[in-house]
Order: C-alpha cells, then structure tokens, then sequence
C-alpha cells in the first residue's frame, strides 16, 4: 500500500507519502497562484524521492484550504480529520490539538484513539492567524520568518486591535511614536496567544495539549499560548506536516 497525504493551504503546501505503512517521504512547497499546480508537483517530487512510479500510488487523499482544486486526489478530507490523525500517531497522549495557519486557527479535541469529540475554528477573520503575522509583519518591514527572533518581551507593547486592517494601523502608529519594534513584536505574539487560548478555553481544555500548523515554529507565539493557557504545550517535530500525515494514513487506511 502506497497512499499520499496532501495539506494544501493558502501559503505552503505539503506531502507525506507511507510506503508499506513504515517509509514516511515528506516535501513542502510555496503554494504560489495554483493549488492544483502546487498538488501536481508534490505529488511528483514525492513518488520521485520514494524511487517509485506514478501507478505505483493506491491513493491520493488531499486536505487544506485548496483540497477542492486538486483533480488528483481520489477523496478529500477536512483538515479537523487529517489533523487529529497525525497527532494521534506523533503523540498520542495528546487530547486537544491547537492549529494555526495561512487563513484560520482550530482547536480539536479528541480522544484516546485520535478520533474528533469537538472543536472550534476561526475562519471568518484573519485575526489569530499566520495571515495576521503575515500582514504585520510586513507594516513593520519585516519577513514573517524573522518576527520570532526579534520579539522583545521586557518592552512588550499590547495590541489592542485584533481585526487585521486596524491592528496594522495600529502598529504603524505605535512605530511612528518610536516604542521599541521588538516590544510591537512581543505585543503582537501575545495578542495571537490571547485570541487563541480565549478559542480553546470556549472549547474547553484537555490536557496535553500539542500546537501544529507553520506558525507553531514560531517560538514567539508558542511562548504565548503556553502563557495565555498556563500549560506546557507539544510541537510535533513535524507540526507542520500533521494534516498531510493525517491525509496520508488515511490513504492507506
């Protein structure tokens, strides 16, 4: 059995291809204009690392934001369900799942054998997404890769504005007062934490509790959930590859 899991979301897509349910083969790319395209190329890189053919793969499943456009795919499935898949195999103490991406933040919880009891997401506003980095990042002039690294937490500053278009204003105001950048940066990891964590406690929290999604390699926002929850919180190694794990183990399944 050879099945391929793809994630494709609004700015980096993944794949995860299960050889024989043990050889794991992963690759990430820019989603770029075309998801279909991003899909096709996954696909192709990951059956060419695996030394197999293209009628070698049993089934193709696709998740994520572009999961529709992939004509590829034999089945899409809903990234609530890939994601408590493959934290279920990385961790499976874990009872609520934290995902934060591109266009929204979810939180899961499941049960002991990873299947989904609830959850809660935030698709209607960019607020507490990496979208929100992403478009702060830039009104600071900076790379969202770098914000992690900069924050300053002795001269943090709140952000009061959680709506994207006004917290960029906001920040800009603040830069042009001349408060510390790096302080702008901490305020803004905490004001993601709180959005977030307030989405959980709603939920209701059951520990442990793991964090995927590309902005969980941001140690900034880590730091503030972790606060904001008053808990140790779980990054998979491969946090960001859990929605296409998840896809993955489904195909073969």
């Amino acid at each position: 059995m050879v099945g391929i899991g793809l994630d494709i979301g609004s700015t980096a897509s993944k794949g995860v291809l299960i050889h024989d349910n043990n050889q794991h083969y992963r690759e990430i790319l820019p989603t770029g204009w075309s998801p279909r395209e991003a899909a096709g190329q996954l696909i192709e890189k990951l059956i060419y690392h695996a030394g197999l053919e293209r009628s070698d793969i049993s089934r193709i499943y696709a998740t994520g934001y572009g999961r529709i456009a992939i004509s590829d795919a034999d089945k899409t499935i809903t990234e609530i369900k890939c994601h408590a898949r493959g934290v279920s195999i990385l961790h499976p103490e874990v009872r609520t799942i934290i995902d934060i991406g591109g266009q929204d933040s979810k939180v899961i919880k499941v049960n002991e054998t990873g299947q989904v009891i609830d959850f809660a997401m935030n698709d209607k506003c960019a607020a507490g997404t990496g979208r929100f980095l992403q478009v702060t990042a830039t009104a600071l002039g900076m790379d969202v890769s770098e914000l992690a690294q900069a924050e300053d937490r002795s001269q943090m500053i709140s952000i009061n504005s959680m709506c994207t278009v006004f917290a960029e204003s906001e920040i800009i105001g603040l830069i042009a007062s001349g408060v510390s950048r790096n302080g702008v940066i901490a305020g803004l990891h905490q004001s993601v934490g709180k959005r977030v964590s307030a989405m959980a406690r709603r939920l209701g929290i059951q520990e442990k509790i793991a964090f995927t999604g590309g902005v969980a390699i941001n140690n900034g926002v880590r730091r503030a959930l972790s606060e904001e929850l008053s808990c140790e919180i779980i990054i998979p190694d491969l946090c960001q590859f859990t929605g296409a794990l998840g896809a993955a183990l489904l195909a073969c399944e």
